[in-house]
Formats: C-alpha cells, structure tokens, sequence
C-alpha cells in the first residue's frame, strides 16, 4: 500500500510539472503563426523529401549569406525532442531561425518516424538519411557537404549521438553501405547534446522513481526493457573499437541544473566516459535551466536564457568550424 501510495505521489508530482508548458502557449501560438505565414519563406524551403521513407524536412538559409560568397557556409541538422514519439519539424521553426541567424550557417529541422510509426532503429535510419542527404544536396542548397553538425535536443540528443556511434561503427542495420557511412561519418565535424538520455537504463529507472515509465514511450520506442543495451550510446561508446572511436566527431554536452525530466547526471556521465575513451568533448551546465527552458528559449530573443544557451552552442561550433578550416 506504501509503494502504491508513494507512485500516486510521484505521477502526481510528474502531471503537475507537465502542467508547467502551459507557460508556452503564447510561444506555440508564435510559432504557429510564423510557419503559416507566406511572408517567411524567402528563407525557408518547406517539405523538402529525403530517405527511403520519404522524410520531409525544411531548410532555412541565412539572411547574409550569398551564392556569390567564396565559401558555403556549413550545416545544422537540428533533431527535435519528444520521448521518442512525438514532433514535428514545423514546431521548431523558430529556433531554427534563430539558429540561423545566430550561427550564419544552414539549418535544417528533418522529421523521423516517432513510435508507433517506428521504432529507434528506424529513428537512427532516418537521421542517417537526412545525413546522407546533406551530403548530395549541399551544391544545390549553398553549403557545405563536407561541414555538418548534429544539434538535439533530450530524445533528440540521442538519436544524434547513437546514429554518429552507429556511423563510426559501421553498423549493417542502417542499411547504407560501408564507404557511404564512412564519408558520411567523416562530414559530421560536431554533435552538440542538449539535455540529452545517453544511458537508456539509467532513464528508465529514473522514470520508475518518477512513476512514469509506464506512460513514457520510451521502452515501447525500443522494442522492450531487453533492448536497452542495444540503443544505448553509453554501451556502444564503451564498445567501439579504438580504430572506430578515432572516427568520432567532437561532442558538446549543455545540460541544465534545474531538469527534472532527465537529470543532468546524463550528461555529465557521458562526458565522462567520452573523456575516458579519449574523445573530445565539452560539458556545460547551465544554472537554473529546466527541461524545456532548454529548447523553448533558444526560440525568441527575449526569452530568458536565450543569450546563455546561444553563447556556449556559438562558441562550440565557431571552434569546431576553427579546427576543421
């Protein structure tokens, strides 16, 4: 009766968090309104198809940026968030023009077939055909195929990491042929993680403390508890051989202190073991940041920490950019 008692406590607890986007409402109704209105699109391609399951995604081009320029300027691809069964590009129109503007740089929101649609493998496939993508489209969309950068955010985040493991691996199940994944892996020059899940038992059992993993989608995302192991990016970094991890690009890791939702222990963790297997990375926490403020904010300048957030995203891809000339 105790237990029982004590997990009614948490999912109330949990619901009454989630009531707290409710604060958002005036930012979705922006958003909303920018993605509808004709005026904004000189900037932005809309449902551009990609991959073997006929992805959309939408491209947006800096303002100050021209075909004429001597060099194109690299790229974003930004993997939304959503417990691994929800999103949609067009919700992140916003950030991805701030990003944009913010970066100079080429933005690009794809979306991937969130559960029940797929599962993560079918997430990781997705994300690696928008890579492969990028790679035969930046001539005709003025950047540079040889310049990426993975940025996600929570189940994001791990996608963009498990899909840059799956690459250096060179994993069959992606389906892409080998020398196919190792230019592809090459291009990919940076992964920043924003409040990312990098050791999927460690979430669950924080979602158990939460009373939450029943309602989560995340071990249905995985097929079940007993594949766990297998979309893991801690497992599978710990696994890759050394000649594999020389492949890995440099990883950033901005993570808030206030993120209930997944604990900023993540990201310290991953840190840690990205450092132990002699992989570059930097690690951010960012005091008083939630869950969401992570994302939400990196959508409107006036939002509260939209210049903290974009400092350290600006600093990481301007020296990642200085390092690969």
């Amino acid at each position: 009766m105790l237990i029982n008692n004590i997990r009614i406590f948490c999912m109330t607890r949990a619901v009454l968090e989630s009531l707290g986007y409710l604060q958002y409402g005036r930012l979705y109704f922006q958003l909303k309104s920018w993605y509808e209105n004709d005026e904004n699109q000189k900037h932005c391609e809309k449902g551009i198809a990609f991959g073997r399951r006929g992805q959309k995604l939408d491209l947006y081009s800096p303002p100050n940026v021209s075909r004429l320029d001597e060099r194109p300027p690299p790229l974003v691809i930004f993997v939304y968030g959503g417990a691994w069964g929800s999103g949609e590009r067009s919700t992140y129109c916003l950030l991805a023009r701030q990003m944009c503007e913010q970066l100079s740089w080429v933005v690009v929101c794809p979306d991937y077939c969130t559960y029940p649609q797929g599962n993560v493998l079918g997430m990781v496939q997705d994300i690696a055909d928008c890579l492969v993508w990028a790679r035969e489209s930046g001539p005709k969309f003025n950047f540079d195929k040889d310049k990426i950068f993975l940025i996600g955010h929570s189940a994001g985040a791990h996608l963009c990491a498990l899909t840059t493991l799956f690459l250096a691996d060179e994993r069959e199940e992606l389906f892409i042929e080998a020398g196919v994944q190792r230019k592809v892996a090459q291009s990919v020059r940076g992964v920043l993680g924003l409040s990312g899940v990098y050791n999927i038992l460690d979430h669950y059992e924080h979602e158990q403390r939460r009373a939450v993993e029943y309602v989560s989608t995340m071990h249905k995302a995985m097929n079940g508890v007993e594949n766990f192991t297998y979309y893991c990016p801690t497992h599978v970094l710990k696994e890759l051989s050394q000649d594999k991890l020389s492949r890995l690009p440099p990883f950033a890791l901005l993570h808030g202190s206030k993120d209930g939702i997944v604990p900023p222990e993540s990201s310290c963790k991953f840190s840690a073991l990205l450092s132990r297997r002699s992989a570059k990375v930097a690690l951010y926490l960012l005091p008083g940041l939630n869950h969401t403020d992570m994302v939400t904010d990196l959508m409107s300048a006036d939002r509260h920490f939209y210049h903290p957030i974009y400092s350290c995203i600006k600093l990481e891809c301007r020296k990642l950019n200085i390092l690969h000339p």
